[in-house]
């Protein structure tokens, strides 16, 4: 387990880094959107990342505990694993790290925004539907890739929305550091790492 986590942060390094690159430009974009706007951005990404979130992690535990489309799990089970997965670890990503790089570099008008609280009538409904498509079509190589990229824009909106005047150029700097580390470790661990850890002995699977 230890390995083939290893392996995934090593083989999704470089495509963080792109979208955290990605994140920068698009930050010098919109650096200086009123805080409204941003917050808008910011529950549109967030929804749609929790939909890719639930998807990928139910249809990782599914595929190698009960061989995808051949065989289907506890319907109960893959929601908890799903839900779990999915919301508690965007919730990490795209809020709690991000807070966190906000709070150290002293943005003016920082704030937490937990998308499954504040918008609990949007996130948490998306989330089951991500676990729902997983049951029945679970599928994991296409929608990781927008995971990470989703991810990574709704960190960057979070942030957006603490700047105040014109950053420095060493605070890009750890802009980029914060969204590297706020989408590599909690999407693979979300992605592959925690629906593998109640997986036991799998079954033969394939990926779809």
């Amino acid at each position: 387990m230890t390995g083939q986590i290893l392996r995934e942060l090593k083989n999704h390094a470089p495509f963080t880094l792109f979208g955290a690159v990605t994140g920068i430009v698009i930050m010098v974009l919109f650096q200086h959107v009123p805080h409204t706007t941003a917050l808008n951005i910011f529950y549109v990404l967030h929804p749609i990342h929790v939909v890719l979130s639930a998807l990928v992690t139910a249809s990782m535990y599914e595929l190698h505990k009960c061989g995808g489309l051949k065989g289907k799990c506890n319907i109960w089970v893959l929601l908890v694993i799903g839900y779990a997965g999915s919301i508690g670890i965007a919730t990490i990503s795209d809020s709690l790290i991000p807070y966190l790089g906000e709070v150290m570099l002293n943005m003016p008008n920082r704030g937490l925004h937990i998308g499954f609280i504040e918008k609990w009538w949007l996130v948490n409904p998306l989330a089951i539907l991500g676990i729902a498509i997983a049951y029945f079509r679970p599928s994991t190589k296409f929608p990781h890739a927008g995971h990470v990229l989703l991810s990574t824009w709704t960190s960057l909106f979070h942030i957006i929305m603490a700047t105040g005047d014109t950053l420095s150029w060493l605070s890009y700097v750890a802009v980029l550091i914060f969204l590297f580390v706020a989408v590599l470790i909690p999407c693979c661990v979300s992605d592959i790492a925690f629906p593998l850890l109640f997986v036991g002995k799998s079954k033969e699977t394939t990926d779809t």
